[in-house]
């Protein structure tokens, strides 16, 4: 199984033996993809799933608190209030309470798992500033090598989005084209080159990503590169 919907846990047949296959079998899946070094978007989905569950888990417990108990009378000594259980555990919160009890440390296990794959990529890749940089860096030119075939040329924008909850930074990339590194081009050539081409960024900030060694051009090198080039510039 490649994926899992968000509420696969308490939608269709809510059936322990089930549920425990059908994670079971996407958790192989997964496991198989991070052997190959293919990072996206199984870590992400993967943290999704286990916030998502975490998430449900505590909202559960709230709701079966709300709905189990009645108040009886207020300890004044302890300032508490004192309730009695008027509704026992029905089957349906049992069986997703011994599925999440299940999924929650083989998904936990699962995120560790691809954390250490992708410790290992960014160890072995790097993000480089390509000759001067100008004071505004938000945008400009990412430039990705692929397995020392060609390097593919980005057009990026980094805007900063608030909403109610958070502020955060966005990476919005074009792809503009794939070059082929000869003996007389250089990428401070190419950085020329593109500056004379598009004349909106007449000095853009560029960067090249590089990796030591060969992993999965889509589902890692290109993600991760921009996630360095966000952290990057954000630290500038």
């Amino acid at each position: 199984m490649e994926s899992l919907s968000t509420n696969w846990f308490s939608e269709g047949l809510i059936d322990y033996e089930y549920k425990k296959y059908i994670l079971l079998a996407y958790l192989k899946h997964v496991r198989e993809s991070f052997d190959q070094h293919k990072l996206y978007p199984f870590l992400s989905d993967l943290v999704s799933h286990y916030n998502n569950l975490v998430e449900f888990r505590d909202n559960q417990r709230q709701l079966e608190d709300h709905l189990s108990r009645e108040l009886q009378g207020i300890d004044y000594k302890k300032l508490e209030l004192i309730y009695k259980k008027v509704k026992e555990d029905d089957d349906l919160f049992n069986q997703i309470k011994e599925i999440i009890d299940f999924s929650l440390p083989r998904l936990k296990s699962s995120v560790e798992e691809g954390k250490e794959v992708y410790e290992l990529v960014e160890e072995n890749c790097e993000l480089l500033p390509i000759g001067l940089m100008p004071l505004y860096t938000d945008e400009g030119y990412m430039f990705v090598a692929n397995s020392g075939k060609s390097t593919n040329i980005y057009r990026y924008e980094l805007k900063a989005i608030e909403t109610s909850t958070a502020k955060y930074r966005a990476l919005n990339t074009q792809f503009v084209e794939a070059v082929q590194k000869g003996w007389g081009t250089t990428y401070e050539n190419i950085k020329v080159s593109l500056a004379r081409r598009f004349k909106d960024l007449p000095n853009p900030a560029t960067f090249l990503f590089q990796s030591k060694m060969k992993f999965p051009y889509n589902s890692t090198i290109e993600p991760i590169a921009k996630r360095l080039l966000v952290r990057y510039i954000s630290k500038a």
